[in-house]
């Protein structure tokens, strides 16, 4: 089948290609009438704008990247749900690309991006220590970048962060109000700044209500990172009356190999988790877990992107913190 351009109309209604050109783009200078004629032509003739050509008049390819840790858990794929939601709105395609928590495939699927000429990225890092000088170079190249979740203080882009430090704060202090002691914290990975802040709230939930600060152990975000560290203490017998986790992938893996061995939850031991899986809801028990914003970061992160394409030159970095919940459920209150 031919493919019908702007000369085709123009030649079937015998008018110039620019007077066409001006339909389509509602260009003022234009007879309303003509215009109508035009553009009903267009569409009993099948034309279709050549996406290419726009691409080119514009001198923006209407792609933007996405790239993320990983997509087994739904905080990720809800994300990036509402900035595609945003970045369709205004005629952007999304291109999105996994790092599997690695470095250097981030960097490759950055480096792949970049070489398809994307409008800009959006990223959630894998490592604050790795890829720095690389992230700094192409915004020094005005590629627009805009990082949510985790991202580094030293780099200057926007980021679209959540308040890690508070809600880990007020997990650590749930589980302290319902009187348990002994707390253990299981982290994420250790160079996050996500990781340190909720550290650091669970740190200051003891000293608030004057405890002595419980374990911390480096586990991961993965459920089998829970797994690995539920066993180590179950054959070390090193059991602590209750878990705040990195994140619930950690704490449904800790408590699978918990159930697995006979200990009740949270009569044995109490569990939360952080935010909030599709799954929470579902384990037997339930999860408490700090619920994210996961849609309103996406379209956060979006509009901040579009801000910055169409700003280039006066664009100013900005740093948005968004607010969450703590859903309290069965794994951390015992039934009298």
């Amino acid at each position: 089948m031919k493919h019908v351009t702007i000369k085709d109309v123009a030649k079937k209604l015998n008018v110039s290609i620019s007077t066409v050109s001006r339909a389509f783009n509602n260009k003022y200078d234009i007879n309303e009438e003509t215009k109508k004629l035009i553009l009903k032509t267009a569409k009993e003739l099948g034309y279709r704008p050549n996406p290419i050509a726009r691409k080119l008049s514009q001198q923006r390819s209407f792609n933007i990247g996405i790239v993320v840790p990983e997509f087994s858990t739904n905080f990720f794929p809800e994300v990036m749900l509402g900035a595609q939601q945003i970045l369709h709105e205004k005629g952007y395609q999304v291109l999105i690309m996994q790092s599997n928590y690695s470095w250097e495939i981030e960097r490759k699927n950055v480096e792949t991006l970049v070489d398809n000429m994307v409008d800009g990225l959006i990223v959630s890092l894998t490592s604050e220590i790795d890829n720095n000088e690389y992230y700094t170079s192409l915004l020094k190249s005005d590629i627009p970048i805009v990082f949510f979740n985790r991202a580094v203080d030293e780099i200057k882009a926007s980021k679209v962060l959540f308040d890690d430090y508070k809600w880990a704060l007020f997990a650590t202090e749930h589980l302290i109000v319902q009187g348990y002691n002994d707390i253990v914290h299981l982290t994420g990975t250790i160079n996050l700044t996500l990781t340190k802040n909720r550290q650091r709230g669970f740190e200051d939930a003891h000293k608030k209500h004057k405890r002595p600060v419980g374990k911390i152990i480096s586990c991961g975000f993965k459920m089998e990172d829970g797994e690995r560290i539920a066993q180590k203490m179950i054959d070390n017998n090193t059991i602590p009356r209750a878990i705040f986790a990195a994140n619930d992938s950690c704490a449904i893996g800790a408590m699978t190999v918990f159930k697995k061995h006979g200990y009740q939850i949270p009569n044995d031991i109490a569990i939360v988790g952080f935010t909030e899986s599709s799954l929470a809801k579902h384990t037997a028990p339930s999860l408490t877990s700090v619920e994210q914003p996961t849609h309103d970061i996406g379209q956060t992160a979006a509009k901040l992107l579009l801000d910055q394409i169409n700003n280039k030159g006066i664009f100013v970095p900005q740093t948005i913190i968004l607010n969450g919940r703590l859903n309290i459920r069965e794994s951390s209150v015992i039934i009298k």
